[in-house]
């Protein structure tokens, strides 16, 4: 859930740096994973509503949102092209995956595009706990301090984070929306693992997460 009140089935604990470390030193000049909430939220933001497309590949599905619902993405760009094609299909994923909970979707071709492997089969058990619960969700996310390393050609990892305190979930059923407080923290650090495949795609291969890391929590 965007606030998490059912077992994270689909999400896993760890160090931010630990999917780094894995990627490689990654020599590129690019931050260390030891980000700090905040930084670069005075870059321009993009946002996935009402609907979603990102450069690359012809034939990419299209992500249309419902009303007051948001994705926001601040400070997603680093100039360099093959970084910010990475940074983009993470966006994508990130939309992917919310796009599967809104309509209730376990089997989404859109996810399938975006996701392999055990990152796949996580969010697919992530959006099978949300319609279990009969639940969906509303408001706007905030994913900042994107930490992106390209090992390779083809392999990329990417630590992220989250600010989930205007999302709310909301009751598929009868449309309630629970803003009561919550005593978890909004806040959740992000590690992924990413492939580029034949068509130029880069999926997510795995997603780790930790909520109320030191990392992305002020």
């Amino acid at each position: 859930m965007k606030r998490r009140p059912l077992p994270a089935v689909a999400v896993l604990a760890t160090t931010a740096a630990l999917l780094l470390t894995a990627c490689g030193s990654g020599n590129d000049g690019s931050k260390s994973d030891d980000t700090t909430a905040g930084a670069g939220a005075g870059d321009s933001a993009t946002s996935a509503s009402p609907s979603s497309s990102a450069s690359g590949p012809a034939g990419r599905p299209e992500i249309t949102f419902p009303e007051g619902v948001e994705n926001r993405f601040e400070g997603w760009k680093t100039g360099d092209p093959t970084k910010d094609a990475v940074l983009s299909d993470v966006k994508q994923t990130v939309n992917a995956v919310d796009d599967a909970i809104l309509r209730g979707d376990t089997n989404s071709a859109t996810l399938a595009y975006y996701r392999q492997g055990k990152a796949l089969v996580s969010a697919q058990k992530w959006v099978q706990a949300w319609l279990d619960e009969d639940l969906t969700w509303t408001g706007a996310t905030r994913y900042f301090n994107p930490d992106v390393k390209v090992a390779e050609s083809d392999t990329a990892a990417v630590v992220y984070c989250a600010d989930e305190s205007e999302a709310h979930n909301k009751n598929r059923k009868t449309g309630a929306v629970d803003k009561s407080p919550s005593d978890e923290s909004p806040y959740v650090t992000y590690s992924t693992q990413l492939k580029k495949n034949s068509n130029g795609v880069w999926q997510t291969t795995e997603v780790l997460s930790k909520r109320g890391d030191k990392t992305c929590a002020p």
